[in-house]
C-alpha cells in the first residue's frame, strides 16, 4: 500500500494516523477520502481519539439514526459519562451554544425549528432572487473595470452575511463586524483550535450576544417585518422563544447563513475554472445551472464533519458503541464514495447519480440549504456571464480551517 507521508492506515486494526494541520492534507483532503474508501472507510482517526465514518451509506444512515443525536446531556450526567466541566473561559461561548439549532435535540429542537422554519422555506426564500442578483451585479460593477479581484473579500464575503443580515433585521453596515464575530466563533469547531482560539470565540460570542440582545429590545418597541421580529412574536404551542433561545438561534442563523456559503462560492469558482469547462454550456439554462450547482457541492463541500453522540449502546459494522461515545461523519467524503459516484474525484455535473450530503440529512438537515442554494445559483451564472474571460491569477491557497474547507484567497484576472 503506498499511501502520502503524512497518512498512514493500518486496514486489520482499522486505525488511521493523519495530521489534520498538516497544508497536504487540508489543501487537498479529496485524494485522502479516495484512499480512505479504498482501504478503510470506517477508521479510529489516532490524533482526533474517535471513530469517523466515511461510507455514503453509513453516512446517510448515522445522520438520520435517532440511537445517536447532537446532545447527550438531555440524557445523562456529566459525572455519567466522565465528561470535564465546562471551562471557565468558555462562559459566554457556551452560553450563546445552549439553545443552539445545531445542538439541540427533541423536542426542544423540534420547538425552536418548527418557529424559524418557515422563514427559510424554498417559496419564501426564492423572492430573494432579485435582491441578491441585484446585490451581485453592483458588486461586479465596482471591480469589473480593474481587470482583476480577489473574488473573497469583493464577492464571497460579502453576498451571504449581507442577504441573512437582511433576512434577520440587522443592517447592511454590520457585515464586517459579523464577518469578525463569525470568523472568531466558528474557530471553537476547526482541528486547529488552540487556547488563544478559544479566548477569542468566547469574546466574540459575548459581543455578539450583547449586540443581538440590543436588536431583541429594538424590535419590541418597533416591530418590523423581519425574522427577528418574526421569532420574537410567534408562538408554537402557547410558547415563546425566550431570550437566550433568541440570542442562540440567531447567532446560529448567521453564523451557518453564511459562513459556509462564502467558502462554497470560492470553492464553486475555483472547481468549474480549473475544470475546464465552458460556462456557457455549465449555466446555459436554469436546470444545466442546478447540475453545475450540485456537482460543486458534492466534489468540494464547504463544512466536512458532523459528529454525533450515542444516546444508547449500539452496534455499527462490528464496532460496539456505549452511551456517550461520540462519533464523526465525514460528509464530504461521503460525497466521493465510488459505490454511489462513478469516477468520484472528476467534475461531471452532468450526474444523475446519489444526491450530495453536503447540507447533511434528517432532523438536523441544514434549515439555510434552500438559502445557500439559491445565492449559489443565482450569483455564479451572473459572474461568468458578466466575467466570460475570468482566469485563476495565483494558485489558490486553502485555508487551515478544517474540519471547515475553503480558500484564503481566490485570485482572478480577465
Amino acid at each position: 500500500m503506498i499511501l502520502p507521508d503524512f497518512l498512514q492506515i493500518d486496514p486489520e486494526t482499522r486505525h488511521v494516523s493523519l495530521d489534520g494541520r498538516d497544508p497536504a492534507f487540508y489543501g487537498d483532503p479529496n485524494r485522502v477520502y479516495a484512499l480512505l474508501h479504498e482501504h478503510c472507510p470506517i477508521f479510529y482517526w489516532e490524533e482526533q481519539r474517535q471513530w469517523f465514518f466515511a461510507g455514503y451509506d453509513h453516512v446517510n444512515g448515522l445522520l438520520r439514526d435517532r440511537r445517536f443525536g447532537r446532545q447527550i446531556l438531555h440524557i445523562a450526567s456529566r459525572e455519567e459519562l466522565g465528561l470535564p466541566d465546562p471551562a471557565p473561559h468558555l462562559e459566554n461561548f457556551d452560553l450563546a451554544e445552549r439553545y443552539s439549532l445545531l445542538e439541540l435535540e427533541p423536542p426542544e429542537h423540534s420547538r425552536l425549528r418548527t418557529l424559524v422554519n418557515r422563514a427559510f422555506v424554498s417559496r419564501h426564500i426564492e423572492r430573494l432572487r432579485p435582491e441578491i442578483a441585484a446585490l451581485a451585479e453592483k458588486l461586479i460593477d465596482g471591480f469589473e473595470k480593474d481587470g482583476q479581484t480577489e473574488l473573497l473579500s469583493s464577492f464571497a464575503d460579502i453576498i451571504p452575511v449581507t442577504m441573512i443580515a437582511r433576512m434577520i433585521g440587522i443592517p447592511d453596515e454590520m457585515g464586517p463586524q459579523l464577518l469578525a464575530w463569525s470568523h472568531a466563533y466558528v474557530g471553537m469547531y476547526m482541528f486547529k483550535r488552540t487556547e488563544a482560539d478559544e479566548f477569542a470565540a468566547d469574546r466574540a460570542a459575548k459581543e455578539f450576544a450583547d449586540y443581538v440582545k440590543g436588536l431583541i429590545a429594538e424590535r419590541r418597541r418597533n416591530p418590523r417585518e423581519d425574522l427577528l421580529t418574526h421569532m420574537i412574536h410567534t408562538e408554537h404551542k402557547g410558547q415563546h422563544l425566550t431570550d437566550d433561545e433568541l440570542v442562540s438561534t440567531t447567532i446560529v442563523l448567521l453564523n451557518a447563513g453564511h459562513e459556509a456559503t462564502v467558502h462554497q462560492i470560492g470553492n464553486s469558482v475555483r472547481m468549474i475554472l480549473e475544470s475546464g469547462l465552458p460556462a456557457t454550456e455549465l449555466f446555459r439554462d436554469e436546470a444545466a445551472t442546478e447540475r453545475t450547482v450540485e456537482e460543486t457541492l458534492r466534489i468540494c463541500a464547504p463544512v466536512h464533519i458532523f459528529q454525533r453522540w450515542a444516546l444508547e449502546d449500539v452496534e455499527i459494522d462490528g464496532l460496539q458503541f456505549r452511551r456517550g461515545d461520540k462519533v464523526s461523519l465525514i460528509l464530504a467524503a461521503a460525497n466521493l464514495d465510488p459505490k454511489k459516484f462513478t469516477d468520484p474525484l472528476t467534475f461531471k455535473p452532468e450526474r444523475q447519480e446519489a444526491p450530495n450530503l453536503s447540507f447533511g440529512a434528517g432532523i438536523h438537515f441544514c434549515i439555510g440549504a434552500p438559502l445557500a442554494r439559491l445565492e449559489l445559483n443565482t450569483v455564479l451564472p451572473i459572474l461568468f456571464r458578466r466575467l466570460p474571460e475570468m482566469r485563476i491569477a495565483d494558485k489558490p491557497v486553502v485555508k487551515d480551517v478544517y474540519h471547515f474547507h475553503g480558500l484564503e484567497r481566490l485570485d482572478l484576472a480577465w
